[in-house]
C-alpha cells in the first residue's frame, strides 16, 4: 500500500488516481499510524511550506515520515513535497525563523528569482511545460526508467530547491534549478507527474516499481 499523505491542504485525488493507474494500492490518509504501516509514501504538492510543515507536525506525520525514510521506505515528494525533504524553507517564515522540513536533505528552499543573470525578467510562478534534463550519471536512475532526458513535464511553483550532489535532474526558467532529487529510496520532483501526461504516468509507474522492489517491513511503532 502506498500512503498519499493528507496534510489538509487540497485535492489529492489526482495523485491517488495516478498511482492506482500505475498498478498500486493507494490510499489518501492523514493518520500517522497508517503512514507508518505503508510500503511507500507520497507527499503531494499542495499549499505553502510553513502551513504544511505545521500541520504535519501537529498530526504526527513529520516524525513518522522521517523515520520511515530512514528505514528505507520509498518516498516520493511532489512539488512542495520535494521542498519538505529539505532542512528548511523561507516560504511563510516568521519571527521564529524559517519553517523546518523533514531534514532528509540539507539546505534551504527559497523563492525563484524573477530575473536571470542577464537581467531578463521571467514570470513567477513558473507555470507550464518545461524540459527535465538529467544530471550526469542519472540517465539510469530507476525513477526515470524509459524516459529520455529533455522530456517535458508540467510545473507550477514559485520556490525552488537548493542545488547539491543529490540532484538527479534540472530545469531552467529564470535560473537552472534541481527539479528532481534523491537520497537512497527518497525521491523528490518539482514537476507534477499526475499532470504530466504519459511521461508523468511513467514516473509514477517507476515509483510503484521501486516500492515493489524495496519490501521494507512495516513499522512496529
Amino acid at each position: 500500500m502506498i500512503a498519499v499523505v493528507d496534510y489538509k491542504k487540497g485535492n489529492l485525488l489526482s495523485v491517488e488516481r495516478g498511482l492506482r493507474a500505475a498498478g498500486a494500492e493507494a490510499r489518501i490518509t492523514a493518520d500517522a499510524a497508517e503512514i507508518a504501516a505503508a510500503d511507500g509514501i507520497v507527499l503531494p504538492g499542495v499549499g505553502a511550506f510553513a502551513d504544511a510543515a505545521a500541520t504535519m507536525v501537529e498530526l504526527g506525520q513529520m516524525d513518522t515520515i522521517a523515520a520511515r525514510i530512514a528505514q528505507g521506505v520509498p518516498f516520493l515528494g511532489i512539488c512542495l513535497g520535494e521542498h519538505l525533504l529539505f532542512s528548511e524553507g523561507t516560504e511563510g517564515a516568521g519571527a521564529a525563523g524559517n519553517p523546518q522540513g523533514l531534514g532528509v536533505l540539507p539546505g534551504c528552499v527559497d523563492r525563484m528569482p524573477r530575473e536571470d543573470a542577464q537581467g531578463n525578467v521571467f514570470k513567477v510562478p513558473h507555470v507550464g511545460w518545461n524540459t527535465v534534463d538529467f544530471a550526469p550519471g542519472a540517465e539510469e536512475n530507476p525513477l526515470f526508467a524509459g524516459i529520455s532526458s529533455g522530456t517535458y513535464f508540467y510545473f507550477t511553483h514559485s520556490y525552488i530547491a537548493p542545488d547539491g550532489p543529490y540532484a538527479i535532474a534540472y530545469t531552467t526558467h529564470s535560473v537552472t534549478f534541481p527539479c528532481a532529487v534523491q537520497k537512497g529510496n527518497a525521491f523528490g520532483v518539482q514537476f507534477h507527474p499526475e499532470k504530466s501526461s504519459d511521461a508523468g504516468a511513467a514516473v509514477l509507474r517507476n515509483f510503484v516499481n521501486i516500492v515493489n522492489a524495496a519490501g521494507v517491513p512495516a513499522s512496529q511503532n
